[in-house]
């Protein structure tokens, strides 16, 4: 089973949902959690174990070969992303713009544009009792973030059972980063806060995993500010609310020394508790 804790916006408690989460259900049942934030993961920075394996993970983009070029301008025609262009008697590529999707380099009548692997990121894998911990970067300058998403979850599927519950730490807002992690998810748990901005880029979540028909509930993190217009929607939209995490400084002092959450503060491992009866029942539902 896999769950994705995401949210219409950035800096909305996914990575503390996630790893409080993870830690919580590994010491009962085996866990992974993954941190597919690939642009710039943290649930590492709360998460200790061994490192036992690490690998570096390429996408393959077109070069161009002008040996049997004829220059039909097939390939300019075929991309949907602009990263292939006939400019003059050249092809001209520009990887950062490529999805590696193949079609220029398939649809070449002359085979001139064949693919090459060019180093996205890098992938490692810890491991701490019952909790495996996944995590993708990209590399400083690499712009597409999907491909090395894909990756990771591809590892993810070889490499852990059916049995083992999968915790995603999902990249903020609602674009490809997001859509590539809930689509293949099995449940979405949308974390807020009680705010206008929390409330405008919630609105946008649910609409996008709606789209996506995948069964989701939500979290309200920083409970206690801002408004109880969150709660309003959710009711109007039968949305269910799973938990909310309480508006606490110690949250904040603990969260910024790096430590989990739920063994310190009560009101985090109540809201921790309802989540994973919340994930237990929907699991039932799926199955």
């Amino acid at each position: 089973m896999k769950v994705a804790i995401a949210s219409g916006k950035g800096g909305t408690g996914k990575t503390t949902l996630s790893t409080n989460l993870s830690s919580y259900m590994a010491e009962s049942v085996p866990v992974v959690l993954a941190d597919l934030d690939v642009e710039e993961p943290n649930s590492g920075l709360f998460i200790q174990g061994e490192l036992i394996h690490q690998e570096d993970k390429f996408i393959k983009v077109p070069e161009w070969d002008d040996t049997n070029c004829t220059l039909c301008g097939k390939c300019q025609e075929v991309c949907n992303f602009n990263a292939v262009m006939k400019m003059g008697k050249m092809i001209m590529v520009f990887p950062e713009l490529c999805h590696g999707c193949y079609a220029c380099s398939e649809l070449c009548p002359a085979g001139s544009l064949p693919m090459v692997p060019k180093k996205m990121g890098v992938l490692k894998s810890f491991r701490s009792g019952n909790l495996s911990f996944i995590e993708s970067k990209l590399d400083i300058g690499v712009e597409q973030a999907v491909p090395l998403i894909s990756q990771t979850i591809h590892y993810l599927d070889e490499n852990f059972t059916e049995e083992t519950i999968q915790i995603i730490d999902s990249p903020p807002g609602t674009s490809c980063p997001v859509i590539e992690v809930v689509k293949e998810s099995d449940l979405v748990i949308l974390i807020t806060e009680p705010t206008p901005f929390g409330l405008h880029d919630l609105k946008l979540a649910v609409d996008t995993v709606r789209q996506l028909g995948k069964p989701f509930a939500v979290v309200i993190n920083r409970h206690g500010i801002g408004d109880n217009n969150v709660e309003k929607y959710c009711e109007e939209e039968g949305i269910e609310i799973i938990a909310m995490i309480p508006n606490d400084r110690k949250i904040a002092e603990t969260y910024s020394r790096g430590e989990l959450l739920y063994p310190t503060i009560p009101g985090v491992k109540e809201a921790i508790k309802n989540v994973v009866t919340y994930i237990e029942s929907a699991g039932q539902g799926i199955k």
